[in-house]
């Protein structure tokens, strides 16, 4: 009986661990590369099938029920090993080799990117990989890109996107010693009293405005100060100095706040976003050398 509850319910078993962790059947649908109703069918042919439910649906995500937990942890490590084994089974037969061109900003490239090509590159020698660091949301069929990363809010609705990193909180940091001399902000808007240090993204039309999120309110701030820069390393690096309060990816700064060199403040204002994707275009079929990529970039690889 439980083998054939498994020949029947490894496909839905496949899309229901995709919705877990998109939480979203869209998202689950882009990444699996096929309809958002197919991913909703194969869920609820698996419901009906194990007699329980595994997702709770709402207005605003979707999210595992305990049963649904449970099936989770149990099966998802046991399906990342198989793919995995999988993977290294067809390399047996031919080396790898290929080039790979990706638009992606600069924190993507330093703190995602690099750290898994670190270990993809010694296992794959003949692929070639050219980051391009860049702020905007480049056009990546125009730009002849084979694929770009992004936060996935900004992926669009055509691509293959691939989760490949957690969620993402920005902190409004700056020293203690600026904040000894100008009061902490207690809500957003005390931030226009302050020196603040900006970043252009001539994507969202010039100067980036500071989103902010509590309680269901939102609040996108343009604020000013002396320091602009094109890059968030910078906007930090100018911080760290003391020379205005910046907005940047809080594992950027921790160390800073760990070591009590720089505060951060309006913390409950901080919303979570999703975290950055691996997109690339729906009709194009991935070479090789790219589902070797993406298998290794994948957040739950």
């Amino acid at each position: 009986m439980e083998h054939s509850i498994l020949r029947g319910s490894f496909t839905g078993i496949i899309a229901f661990i995709a919705v877990a962790r998109e939480q979203s059947f869209t998202r689950a649908g882009a990444r699996l590369g096929i309809s958002q109703t197919a991913v909703s069918h194969a869920v609820r042919s698996l419901e009906k099938r194990l007699g329980v439910q595994l997702l709770v649906r709402n207005s605003r995500a979707v999210s595992p029920t305990e049963a649904g937990e449970r099936l989770l942890r149990t099966v998802s490590p046991e399906l990342a090993e198989i793919d995995a084994d999988l993977l290294a089974l067809t390399a047996l037969g031919e080396s790898p080799a290929g080039s790979i061109r990706i638009t992606a900003s600069d924190h993507a490239i330093r703190e995602v990117l690099m750290p898994r090509l670190k270990s993809f590159f010694p296992k794959y020698p003949g692929i070639k990989i050219e980051l391009s660091a860049d702020n905007t949301l480049t056009d990546i069929a125009a730009e002849q890109f084979d694929a770009g990363v992004r936060l996935g809010g900004t992926v669009a609705q055509d691509m293959i996107a691939v989760r490949i990193s957690p969620d993402a909180r920005f902190a409004v940091v700056a020293t203690r010693r600026y904040f000894a001399s100008q009061p902490q902000p207690q809500e957003p808007a005390d931030l226009l009293q302050h020196n603040c240090i900006n970043i252009r993204l001539p994507t969202y039309g010039g100067l980036w405005a500071w989103e902010f999120e509590r309680e269901g309110r939102e609040v996108n701030l343009r604020v000013d100060g002396q320091l602009t820069y094109n890059s968030i390393y910078d906007c930090l690096d100018a911080a760290v100095a003391g020379l205005g309060v910046a907005y940047v990816p809080i594992e950027m700064a921790q160390p800073y706040i760990t070591s009590g060199h720089l505060v951060s403040v309006l913390e409950d204002w901080c919303p979570v976003w999703p975290g950055f994707y691996l997109y690339y275009p729906s009709r194009r079929q991935p070479s090789g050398a790219m589902s070797l990529l993406v298998s290794a970039l994948r957040l739950d690889s």
